[in-house]
């Protein structure tokens, strides 16, 4: 996944948040806000877009806000690990996290049971960052566009593999519409999304 955050979207969107923050502070506190550090839930390894983005936005937010901003990186199930703990954490501002589509749209479509409502238990502040998807092939695969790719699955049906972040991941259901649309099949091979990084 390559995310796109570019300076001005990334200090905009730190603006946004900081004033967004600060109002709905104010409303709910009679203490000016922020009073303590900022827990910032990043619920996926650390190393991986989702987590390059929040510690760029924390880095601002933090100088803007006059207050530390602490990441958190808690992985697992898809990202709803990390969101069910701020989910479960006090309204107050101090516990952000970084959603995405597969904490808020993916995961209620294909866990029968979520410990946190997408809807109920966040306000959405601010839009981040737009991550887009990228199709690629080995460059020893004989396909240059996706209409020769097509052809090449159909001509070996059952003969090809995919990879993807994971079961239930956002690139494995991208695939899977790209199969469906095209008519064509080729196995999942679910792969880890972001390993973290390696003991030294």
């Amino acid at each position: 996944m390559n995310t796109t955050l570019t300076r001005s979207t990334g200090l905009a969107a730190c603006a946004l948040l900081a004033a967004a923050l600060a109002v709905h502070a104010s409303g709910a506190a009679a203490q000016a806000y922020p009073a303590k550090p900022i827990r910032l839930m990043v619920p996926f390894p650390p190393g991986g877009s989702t987590d390059i983005v929040a510690r760029i936005v924390a880095q601002k937010l933090s100088t803007q806000l006059g207050q530390s901003i602490v990441i958190e990186n808690r992985g697992g199930a898809g990202g709803t690990l990390g969101t069910t703990v701020v989910a479960k954490a006090p309204p107050d501002g101090y516990s952000l996290l970084v959603g995405s589509t597969s904490t808020h749209v993916v995961a209620p479509s294909v866990y029968t049971k979520l410990e946190y409502d997408p809807v109920k238990d966040f306000a959405p502040v601010s839009l981040m960052a737009v991550s887009p998807y990228l199709l690629v092939v080995n460059s020893s695969v004989p396909a240059k566009n996706v209409k020769e790719l097509v052809e090449l699955m159909k001509s070996k049906p059952g003969q090809m593999n995919y990879a993807s972040a994971g079961i239930g991941s956002t690139t494995h259901l991208a695939m899977e519409m790209f199969k469906s649309a095209s008519g064509t099949f080729a196995l999942h091979i679910p792969t880890a999304a972001t390993a973290p990084p390696a003991p030294r």
